[in-house]
């Protein structure tokens, strides 16, 4: 029996969930919205109407607030609805239920014998008969506001279904690719309709290989080839051959991150020599370093910042709760296993305000990527009990098919658990969630353009992630860690199985039964099985003798636990199902068969442009336009709706000063209990400036993410950075060449710095291709977007600062060069102009500067601190002012500059790198000046007590505001989400 439990509002009581799709339907434009909705629970199981009444209705619902209606549903259910009127919508089959499986869970503790839970959500729509522009109203309304066909799909009329029943037993056969009589055009028709995103070359040689073998390969074979070839997971364009021609001249690179971004770690090591605190450096899923402690009693900490952009762009809730549930998984799966301490999140997307009927065929609106992302990251963390604790949020109408998603995430290991090994006899036992359909292809999804028709032919690459069951392999595989029960770990990201399975057996092989493999529901092909990337899975090495326990604990916490085979000794890759071949594949093949494809790379900066500037002396009206600006405005209504207090280690938050709502430069935790190190988590990313010069992007990047966990306390002899690329097509040569420079950049300043990339990932191709009304093809590449995440060590976290003022009477310093550097500044933006030089760096100068303000700190002469970023000075001396609520005095006259005379407009607003604005004590002015001394620096002004911000120049004031008018600006943006 089917039983449905329909839960509605309580009389009198708001209806929140249709007053919500009311209003995007009006912002929409539609003619039609919804008047009423219910969630509802379908729960099929032997049971009478009596038990649901009784067990499943008080369970579901909440008498005070709501009310419930038990229906049967099947096909005698009365049609008591006017047809058409209500809309149903649904998970698509075999897409994670998360709200359905708890309410089965906890149904089955109460004894209630429920086979199967659906959750459904309704909604009442008044409709006018089938006309045709009714239909169309209703057929959008479905599309863009109730539901994502990605995932959802929705029935209407009353519900009269027989059972929630999935798939039917599968039965074997082996599956084979007839590769070896495909010509050109087949293969790439091959490699295109099955999603596996290979090119022609890679294509010829897998067919060449088999050939050789003289067969054709399984699907499961051809499967395994695309996952681990696939530019997700063998970054097989940054790290193949480019021959390059830039303005730095012709470069032949045989790998180019190795060449750049890792050969920065490799040189900045061999500095350190016997005080290198690099651990483990690009040879895991996260980067780890030293953090305290000695022998035995030594402690490390890892990080790392994953993409899931693709996925976000089809399904954004599913994309980035994945995306954040995937990041965390990293740091599990590094060493021995880390304990996740804090995680992290920067997003890029089109402005919120886009008109709706301007949206290409195919794309979500910008609001409801940014609402549902946004939604995905909180309840992963949220429900993981895992504090986020920084990030960032960068608006260009470029990312309107291709919003990115980042996702970081701090871990806390042991010294002695940074290594792992597999070794020949290890049992190969997964741990976690169930597997199923979903998730299909993501690997390969990953690396090929968007278009219109993206959603349904890849929306099998989006997940559903589970936060619950992700807490609960994390407490497991802890656990086992401490009782020494494994000798690897891995997680099931990209490719599932395949990737985990493939790369920790590279060096022995493996043989995996795919059938002892839990299922989320019957029908599973082997393929299928051993490429979904179904979340919250783990896979490890256990000695044999280990496995009973390693089960067994597994078991007493309710954590699905599986041994599916062995790493052997063979070097092959060998799959069964029921006993039968469905795959044998030499591991070097795989890890070392692709070819090798010399790739073409060119770049030219932009020339630079003058900058005209209006000829004016009050700046007052810019400052408030630079503050409302949106990626400068405050993202409270973000920050707000994640929890930074849970696990009770955060020193400095997102949101600081009086009101704790002032923009923080970086969070500060403290891991450990007992001790006052502490760590600070930062970031640095400015898209706009990649327009004029990537290189001068990538330098500003990290200076950025530098100075922000400077400005809290960080020791700047102890920050390990990561870098992630977020790219165009690369296979045009100066998309290509665009990145190249960045990365040369990236490394030339890294060693000036002393700042050691210890992990990082690309994410390429991120470009969406629609054909618009006038029938013409159109293609939206993002900018050139380089996130760089800055992890800083705190010696003592009791001294660390924020960026609010303190006490009126303390001086105001400005600290580091200023430049005539407004090229790709918010001056610019919120005037409409463009022109003027992009900000540069000074490799000489910048770790002195750097070193300076963390001994100020370090020294307690800091009350406050605050990097320069957009808006320049302005903008850094308002936030200052308005967090603190306290009013500041400030002159240009002597801002330290490069010797050329600087024009008001520039002492304000220039964006130059390596600032801060600094708030000494009164009584520590003069220690301040020695620790400032072989550095620029200079005396600007003071703390008052009252209630403006005033900045004058030589003729008098530049800018003069009130407290709370700027304040009002830089809330005022998103004050409505």
């Amino acid at each position: 029996m089917l039983w449905d439990v329909e839960i509605r509002p309580a009389a009198g009581r708001r209806d929140a969930e249709a007053e919500r799709a009311a209003e995007l339907a009006r912002g929409l434009g539609l003619p039609i919205a919804p008047t009423a909705s219910a969630r509802s629970f379908l729960i099929e199981g032997d049971l009478t109407r009596e038990q649901i009444e009784r067990d499943a209705v008080p369970l579901l619902a909440d008498p005070v607030v709501e009310t419930a209606r038990v229906t049967a549903c099947d096909a005698t259910r009365p049609g008591d609805d006017p047809a058409g009127s209500v809309l149903n919508v649904l998970y698509l089959p075999g897409v994670t239920d998360n709200v359905a499986r708890s309410a089965k869970g906890a149904l089955e503790r109460l004894n209630v014998p429920a086979t199967n839970v659906a959750s459904v959500r309704k909604y009442w729509v008044p409709t006018d008969g089938a006309n045709g522009e009714a239909a169309a109203a209703l057929d959008r309304l479905c599309r863009r506001v109730l539901a994502n066909d990605s995932i959802e799909h929705v029935l209407r009329g009353p519900l009269r279904l027989d059972t929630l029943a999935l798939g039917k037993p599968y039965q074997f056969q082996r599956v084979t690719v007839p590769l070896r009589t495909m010509d050109d055009d087949a293969l790439m028709r091959l490699s295109k309709e099955g999603q596996l995103s290979l090119s022609l070359a890679e294509m010829r040689t897998v067919r060449d290989h088999f050939a050789k073998l003289d067969r054709d390969p399984t699907d499961c074979e051809l499967e395994s080839v695309a996952q681990t070839w696939s530019e997700h997971c063998s970054h097989k364009t940054l790290a193949g051959p480019i021959q390059y021609a830039g303005p730095e001249g012709n470069v032949e690179f045989r790998n180019m991150l190795k060449e750049t971004i890792f050969a920065a770690t490799v040189a900045i090591r061999k500095q350190l020599g016997a005080d290198d605190w690099c651990r483990s450096v690009f040879a895991d899923n996260a980067g780890v370093v030293h953090f305290e402690g000695e022998g035995d009693a030594e402690q490390c900490v890892c990080i790392k910042v994953e993409t899931h952009n693709h996925p976000s762009a089809i399904e954004p809730y599913g994309g980035a709760n994945t995306g954040l549930g995937g990041v965390i998984r990293d740091p599990l799966g590094t060493g021995l296993g880390a304990k996740p301490l804090c995680s992290t999140d920067v997003f890029c997307f089109a402005s919120p305000d886009t008109p709706a009927d301007t949206l290409p065929p195919g794309v979500l609106h910008p609001a409801t990527v940014m609402a549902g992302v946004v939604a995905g990251v909180r309840d992963y963390g949220n429900r993981m009990g895992i504090p986020t604790v920084n990030g960032a949020v960068c608006f260009d109408d470029r990312y309107l098919g291709n919003p990115l998603v980042f996702c970081g995430n701090v871990a806390l290991i042991p010294a002695d658990k940074v290594e792992k090994k597999v070794s020949p006899g290890d049992r190969i036992v997964a741990l976690g969630g169930a597997t199923g359909r979903d998730g299909i292809h993501g690997a390969t999804f990953s690396s090929v353009d968007l278009h219109e028709e993206s959603e349904s032919v890849s929306g099998g690459a989006v997940q559903i992630g589970d936060a619950v069951t992700e807490k609960m392999v994390a407490d497991v595989l802890l656990a086992a860690r401490d009782r020494g029960l494994y000798s690897a770990v891995t997680d099931c990201g990209a490719g599932g199985f395949s990737s985990a399975v493939g790369e920790m057996g590279e060096e022995t092989g493996a043989e995996v039964h795919l059938d002892r493999a839990p299922l989320k529901y019957p029908g599973l092909s082997p393929m299928e099985i051993w490429i979904s990337e179904a979340q919250e899975r783990m896979v490890f090495a256990v000695p044999p003798g280990n496995v009973d326990e390693f089960v067994a604990l597994a078991q007493s916490e309710g954590v699905g636990v599986a041994d599916l085979g062995e790493f052997t000794g063979t070097g092959r890759l060998v799959l069964k199902y029921e006993g039968n071949l469905v795959a044998d594949v030499a591991m070097e093949f795989l890890h070392d068969g692709r070819p090798h494809v010399v790739r073409q790379a060119t770049y030219a900066p932009a020339p630079v442009e003058p900058l005209a500037l209006p000829d004016k002396s009050d700046w007052t009206a810019e400052l408030l336009a630079i503050l409302a600006a949106p990626n400068v405005a405050s993202k409270e209504f973000i920050v707000r709706q994640y929890d930074q207090e849970v696990q009770a280690h955060s020193v400095i938050k997102p949101l600081v000063g009086e009101a704790e709502d002032g923009p923080g430069d970086a969070a500060v935790i403290r891991p450990l209990p007992g001790s006052q190190r502490g760590l600070a988590v930062g970031c640095g990313i400015n898209p706009r400036l990649g327009d004029l010069d990537t290189a001068r992007m990538a330098e500003s990047a990290l200076d950025e993410a530098v100075r922000n966990v400077v400005a809290v306390g960080a020791d700047p002899s102890r920050i390990a950075v990561l870098d992630n690329f977020c790219w165009g097509n690369t296979e045009r040569p100066e998309t290509l060449g665009s990145l190249v420079r960045s990365a040369i950049a990236l490394k030339d300043y890294a060693v000036a710095l002393g700042t050691p990339f210890v992990s990082g990932k690309d994410s390429l191709y991120n470009e969406f291709a629609y054909t618009d009304a006038d029938g013409q093809r159109s293609t939206v590449a993002i900018p050139p977007t380089l996130l760089v995440t800055a992890m800083g060590q705190v010696p003592d976290s009791g001294r660390a600062v924020t960026m609010d003022l303190k006490e009126a009477g303390n001086p105001l310093y400005l600290v580091g060069e200023t430049k005539d550097e407004l090229g790709g500044s918010h001056l610019g933006l919120v005037l409409s102009q463009t022109g003027g030089a992009p900000p540069t760096v000074a490799p000489e100068t910048a770790p002195t500067v750097f070193v300076a303000v963390h001994k100020a700190i370090a020294e307690g002469c800091v009350r406050a601190c605050h990097d320069l970023s957009e808006g320049g000075l302005a903008a850094a001396a308002a936030e200052m002012a308005f967090a603190g609520g306290l009013g500041a005095e400030l002159s240009v006259d002597h801002v330290p500059d490069d010797g050329e005379s600087l024009s008001d407009a520039a002492a304000l607003f220039s964006e130059s790198n390596t600032r801060f604005l600094m708030e000494v004590a009164a009584d520590q002015a003069a220690a301040f000046e020695r620790h400032l001394a072989d550095v620029p620096h200079a005396r600007l002004g003071a703390v008052t007590g009252g209630d403006r911000l005033v900045i004058r120049g030589a003729d008098g004031p530049l800018i003069e505001a009130a407290l709370i008018d700027l304040k009002a600006a830089w809330q005022s943006t998103f004050a409505g989400y």
